[in-house]
């Protein structure tokens, strides 16, 4: 028993982790501009063009304030990232330095939660992109089939059958994910061209929101600017959370990046910035356009402007809303591919997950299985309460980073390219806000998590006995 404890809990030397990690040959392409626009992918997704309406009706115009305290909680965290990934620039990410900090058992369970945030996230994400894409088509008086754009669910009536089964497929999100996957395997610095095109196309549009809306402010609808006072705006706080979520995305690419020591702090840092300024800008103008009770809907700044009559821009929104997902989804796979690659070249799942493609240098293995788990899934299910595992276990692999990098500076495991400022207090406040927000969440969700950790524990064991042949 005191072996197996040990084998659990053994920690991986810096010095190890980094050598072996320059062993694979990935290609160091990007640049700090690069990862500030791969943060702004993840980060500014469809939330800000749906989220925003819902936390307004708890914060009210005052939703301003909501967005600068989730962005400041998640900034907490963003600096634990920073340190940490500048110092141990390997793609592994949380994952990585959980491996360093507290053992290969905790690394498992948090690389397990991290599932939930990129691959599972991206299966909610892809059917959401399904719906934009859908609608988007409508408005030019193109319709796809219910029945071939929507998950397998209760309602199948509409549907074909083959040998009295009803035929449902959500192609939609199957192909865009096929896509997505395509754009992955064939290069980094092609996937960040891409990327850099289509988050420059989207944060125009933001802009170009809040320029044409600008002009129709009526400030009457401010006021109340605090309908529910300081209490709904942490209600609003909590929910818009999640709208940040994807920063830690940029540390998975550490081994792609020419100078990770100086560009990884940029790129995280940055882009977290960056989108925050975007969000209160984009959420000033929207609550001056339309007054917050009307804006607990599905499309709110598609709706302010048709509301101001200019029914042209409104579609240039949901065009917005379409690219917005398209980043993320993007951003997420590229970033569990490379912690299936930490993962595999650690031994704790298969090894086909680290190889690299001679000529792309791209874990291409690990970018198809990832892209086609994605793609099957969404197409077939609807994973709405499965998604929302999605927020817990973000706030989880976030704890630990934030208790993980007190427990290295203070054991002086390593010396900070980037030093967290007000150390300890950051961290500990990046703990404390995590843990918080994660006993916000509902019951359910934790019923759910706690199952998701006892099936990681079942299968850590399992393939800890089938790949390492350990004793158990």
């Amino acid at each position: 028993m005191d072996k197996l404890f040990k084998e659990l809990f053994k920690k991986k030397p810096i010095e190890l982790a980094i050598e072996e990690a320059e062993k694979t040959p990935l290609k160091r392409a990007l640049n700090s501009f690069d990862l500030i626009l791969f943060g702004i992918g993840a980060i500014v997704g469809a939330g800000i063009f749906a989220l925003v309406g819902v936390a307004s009706t708890f914060s009210g115009p005052a939703v301003i304030l909501s967005f600068i305290l989730a962005g400041l909680v998640c900034l907490f965290s963003a600096f634990s990232y920073a340190e940490l990934s500048s110092s141990i620039p390997i793609s592994g990410s949380a994952y990585t330095y959980s491996y360093i900090a507290f053992g290969e058992f905790i690394a498992f369970l948090v690389g397990w939660n991290l599932i939930l945030e990129y691959l599972v996230g991206n299966m909610a994400v892809a059917i959401s992109w399904s719906a934009y894409f859908k609608t988007l088509l409508s408005n030019f008086h193109i319709y796809i089939p219910d029945w071939l754009s929507s998950s397998y669910n209760a309602n199948l009536s509409y549907a074909p059958k083959i040998f009295n089964i009803p035929v449902v497929f959500n192609l939609p999100a199957f192909l865009i994910m096929i896509f997505i996957t395509f754009i992955l395997l064939i290069g980094i610095k092609e996937s960040a061209k891409f990327n850099n095109f289509l988050v420059i196309l989207k944060v125009s549009i933001l802009l170009f929101f809040v320029i044409i809306g600008f002009s129709f402010i009526n400030t009457e609808n401010y006021k109340p600017f605090m309908p529910n006072g300081f209490g709904g705006v942490l209600t609003g706080a909590g929910l818009l959370f999640f709208a940040y979520i994807g920063f830690d995305a940029v540390s998975t690419t550490a081994e792609e990046v020419k100078n990770p020591k100086i560009s990884l702090p940029i790129g995280i840092i940055g882009s977290l910035l960056i989108s925050t300024i975007i969000y209160i800008l984009v959420a000033f103008v929207l609550l001056g356009i339309l007054y917050y009770k009307h804006l607990n809907i599905a499309d709110p700044l598609a709706r302010a402007l048709s509301n101001i009559n200019l029914i042209w821009a409104s579609s240039i929104i949901s065009i917005g809303a379409l690219i917005s997902t398209t980043t993320v989804l993007l951003v997420f796979q590229m970033g569990q591919s490379r912690i299936f690659l930490a993962m595999s070249r650690d031994k704790l799942i298969p090894m086909l997950f680290s190889k690299i493609h001679p000529k792309f240098k791209t874990p291409y293995i690990s970018i198809i299985i990832c892209g086609f788990i994605v793609a099957i899934v969404s197409g077939f299910v609807d994973i709405s309460s499965v998604a929302e595992l999605t927020n817990i276990g973000t706030l989880f692999a976030f704890l630990i980073i934030n208790v993980g990098v007190i427990y290295l500076r203070i054991k002086k495991q390593f010396i900070p390219v980037f030093k967290t400022p007000l150390f300890p207090l950051i961290p500990i406040l990046g703990a404390i806000s995590c843990f918080i927000l994660m006993l916000s969440l509902p019951k359910i969700t934790w019923i759910r998590f706690i199952v998701w950790l006892i099936l990681g524990i079942f299968i850590y064991f399992l393939l800890r006995f089938v790949l390492n042949k350990k004793t158990i």
